[in-house]
């Protein structure tokens, strides 16, 4: 998968360093992986909450921040468009974002 933000990413992490790691590995883990329907996610990580929009929730860091990607599964691209903590992600769409 093609993943559009790495900046989003890096962003979060600089003011959560703690979420660095596993954030750099979820996108390893995503850039490499070919998806074609929310199944396949599914298969990859049993946590996430897929929603409406192709909208997927993914849980980081043992659930202590949520990352929101919208994926359009003919052109291989996953866009990072929320990373937050809970409280964060409460306040949002998750499916308009």
């Amino acid at each position: 998968m093609r993943i559009i933000a790495r900046r989003t990413l890096r962003e979060f992490w600089e003011r959560h360093s703690d979420a660095e790691q596993t954030l750099r590995a979820w996108y390893y883990d995503v850039q490499t992986a070919v998806w074609e329907s929310p199944a396949d996610i599914k298969r990859m990580y049993a946590n996430a909450s897929i929603l409406g929009q192709n909208r997927v929730v993914f849980n980081i860091k043992g659930n202590r921040y949520r990352l929101v990607a919208a994926i359009n599964y003919p052109y291989k691209i996953c866009y990072v468009r929320f990373v937050g903590t809970h409280e964060e992600y409460d306040r949002i769409d998750a499916e308009q974002v």
